[in-house]
């Protein structure tokens, strides 16, 4: 697993670098609070005599929860705090398993893709991420495709660049160049 560094720019991504999150206890109340936001009452979430009887031990977390955690755990690394531009999509997201009050939740992902874009400034990262409980089970998969700040971007702002060369190799079969 890779040591987190702060504002990675595009051209600090090495393609198969690991990094894992902290660990995230999910309560009754998280999943409640879940339920609320998004107005997703579904019994499974919010009566646990119901989800009992449909087999599991409890109410169960939102699919979009874990989703939403994934996006939140890898966030505290703070990789790209200050040199994303945006996230252009999460796809191939499967819900695996339940999410139930007590699991211990963390991230593990890896970078899987890069490439330039049309805009120098910005390039384009794709993650591959598994959302793991306390037992080492996939709860939730999925692969997060964001734009990011470039080197020259820093540059063009007259900011300070903190790393000198590019890392990890640049990758074919990317979405069309934006």
């Amino acid at each position: 697993m890779g040591t987190a560094s702060t504002n990675l720019r595009y051209e600090d991504i090495a393609i198969g670098a690991e990094f894992e999150t902290a660990v995230h206890t999910v309560t009754e109340a998280d999943i409640a609070a879940f339920a609320d936001v998004t107005r997703d009452h579904h019994p499974l979430h919010v009566d646990a005599a119901y989800a009992r009887s449909l087999g599991f031990p409890a109410v169960i977390g939102h699919g979009l929860l874990g989703l939403s955690l994934m996006e939140g755990l890898k966030s505290e690394l703070k990789l790209y705090e200050e040199t994303s531009v945006a996230s252009l999509g999460w796809d191939a997201v499967q819900f695996k398993g339940p999410i139930v009050a007590g699991d211990a939740l963390r991230v593990r992902f890896r970078f899987v893709e890069k490439r330039p874009t049309k805009t120098p400034e910005r390039g384009i990262v794709i993650e591959t991420l598994d959302l793991l409980n306390q037992r080492d089970e996939v709860v939730t998969a999925a692969r997060h495709i964001s734009l990011i700040l470039t080197r020259q971007a820093a540059r063009d702002a007259g900011l300070p660049s903190d790393h000198d060369q590019d890392v990890g190799p640049e990758t074919a079969q990317l979405p069309p160049t934006i």
